[in-house]
């Protein structure tokens, strides 16, 4: 019986093994980051380098006039200023002040939206959100009202107590809880948010299987619900403390320009103060730069500190 051959054809000179071949780089994935890129670079990074250099100099803003090189002078006169002092303890105390309407309230106020049911729940959340959709001039103009010395809804209701609080705008010693009074009932709705989304991602089994074993609704919201809602804790103090300061400055600005005597006035406040009514720019970029570093570190350590901090729900 013949069987027919088959030829083998010879494997040719130049084909590439498998394992030896080489991919082309897809250069189109990064084509399409460039436009971030650019952004990224003119608008942060290069006023960033620009703020820095410009730290090492005095000149009024005027394009026409010269910037004269001062060296290391500007850190020196902006840390020896009483201004910059008291700006920072005002400071502490809007984040410490926040840190009620960031997490205490928006916890509870999250723990009792759990209970409402149906329709009611969505427009009970929407009535607690709906400040934060309020521009800062609305705001400032609502509560200008509100506070009032004559007429207002709030010295009114003072009144009735045998108190006279008179224009809080202008006392040195209420004013600046006048502002935090107005800002937090602002951000409410956002810490309010944050936390209702972190309880929408916890599993309800873990309360189910808490309750059948017996522990009270208690024990189920201190040991079960919050540590799990923990991530969200710590995101919301992280942005309490590095925005407090950019969160308060419109409301400054409109309602009691940092007075009376500085009572009110914040970090971002005063570095307005330094670059566009001193018309000092170099003094303005040093505070700037001071400012960077120091809440640079702050969220350095408080990232550090997440990981340890958070309880995550695996």
């Amino acid at each position: 019986m013949f069987v027919p051959s088959v030829a083998m054809a010879p494997a040719s000179a130049g084909a590439t093994r498998p394992g030896r071949l080489r991919r082309k780089p897809q250069l189109a994935p990064y084509l399409y980051l460039i436009p971030a890129l650019v952004l990224l670079v003119t608008w942060i990074y290069k006023p960033l380098v620009e703020s820095f250099w410009l730290s090492f100099f005095d000149w009024n803003l005027i394009p026409t006039s010269p910037k004269n090189f001062v060296g290391t002078e500007n850190y020196a006169t902006v840390l020896a200023l009483p201004e910059l002092h008291q700006a920072l303890v005002n400071t502490g105390v809007y984040v410490l002040a926040f840190l009620v309407f960031s997490l205490l309230l928006p916890v509870a106020i999250a723990l009792l939206a759990r209970r409402v049911k149906g329709r009611a729940k969505t427009v009970y959340q929407a009535l607690i959100f709906v400040p934060f959709l309020i521009t800062p001039v609305a705001t400032s103009a609502i509560w200008r009202w509100l506070f009032a010395p004559e007429g207002g809804t709030i010295p009114a209701i003072a009144a009735t107590f045998g108190w006279d609080i008179g224009n809080v705008f202008r006392d040195p010693a209420l004013s600046i809880w006048a502002v935090i009074v107005i800002v937090g009932w602002q951000m409410l709705g956002f810490g309010v948010l944050v936390i209702s989304a972190g309880l929408a991602g916890i599993n309800p089994d873990y309360s189910a299987a808490a309750a059948l074993d017996g522990a009270s609704n208690r024990q189920i919201t201190w040991k079960i619900i919050v540590p799990l809602l923990s991530p969200s804790l710590v995101f919301m103090g992280l942005m309490t403390i590095l925005l407090s300061a950019q969160w308060t400055y419109p409301i400054i600005d409109i309602v009691t320009q940092g007075g009376p005597s500085g009572s009110s006035t914040n970090i971002y406040y005063l570095l307005y103060q330094f670059g566009f009514r001193n018309f000092d720019a170099g003094l303005a970029a040093a505070a700037g730069t001071l400012f960077f570093v120091g809440f640079g570190l702050i969220a350095l350590i408080f990232v550090e500190l997440t990981e340890r901090l958070s309880f995550h729900d695996n």
